[in-house]
């Protein structure tokens, strides 16, 4: 079941945007299950109660007095933890491509909404969402062990042992090579290799620099970059950018 919020003021939209989607998903032959709601408040609400959304689709501009589309996806992200949440802004305006940057967003539809916009938005989600929901194998002594990859934000290499650090803060390790597991599995799952020692997962970086980068979540954790490794990592990042573009 994949579970969706639709975040828009205008009434006429949400629900021509929520026939659209079950239509496609009704011929993709895919369970779906979508709340709509007309103000970002709303929508944090359900949240705060538990819910936890596949995709969202969020309008930017509310009326006056209440909390536009950047600022809630700030708290979607920041507050609510929900970094593999997949944001789709929907706006009457062009204007806010840079400012939307840091939610990293799945897209940036300008409104009307076009049956063939949503449905290639819809399939670069499913894409990334079969990606996010493959595991990661590893063995502990004589035991298998299997991670949900959307669970994993980086993994790090400790005296012949790998730690796994997981999203909810727990860790595991076990004794493995970084280098085998990266090539083995983990490079086509979108991991970057940034440090002789370090692997992180695309979807928990929310800045890269030169020599480091930022990962997402309230501790704000920063990870360096190996010299020799910069260019790829660049040249990764964006190829993995690319590839998820609608």
């Amino acid at each position: 079941m994949i579970h969706i919020a639709i975040c828009d003021n205008e009434v006429k939209l949400c629900a021509q945007l929520e026939r659209t989607l079950l239509d496609i998903f009704n011929e993709l032959k895919l369970a779906v299950e979508i709340d709509v709601f007309f103000c970002g408040e709303q929508l944090e609400q359900k949240m705060n109660l538990g819910t936890r959304y596949d995709l969202i689709f969020l309008d930017i501009e509310f009326e006056e007095g209440k909390a536009n589309g950047v600022e809630i996806g700030r708290r979607i992200r920041e507050l609510h933890q929900s970094q593999t949440t997949s944001l789709v802004y929907i706006s009457w305006e062009s204007g806010y491509s840079l400012e939307l940057f840091e939610m990293y967003p799945l897209n940036f539809l300008i409104k009307p909404l076009s049956r063939d916009k949503v449905e290639r938005t819809v399939k670069t989600y499913l894409k990334i969402a079969q990606s996010q929901s493959r595991e990661l194998v590893y063995k502990k002594k004589h035991s298998t062990f299997k991670a949900q990859i959307k669970d994993v934000v980086y993994l790090e290499n400790h005296r012949r042992k790998v730690i796994i650090h997981f999203s909810c803060g727990k860790k595991d390790e076990f004794y493995a090579s970084l280098k085998e597991l990266y090539s083995e599995q983990l490079e086509k799952l979108d991991f970057l290799f940034i440090h002789a020692s370090i692997v992180v997962n695309y979807d928990y970086i929310k800045t890269i620099k030169q020599n480091q980068l930022l990962l997402t979540g309230d501790n704000a954790t920063v990870l360096p970059i190996a010299p020799s490794k910069q260019n790829r990592v660049k040249e990764k990042y964006l190829a993995i950018m690319k590839k998820r573009a609608v």
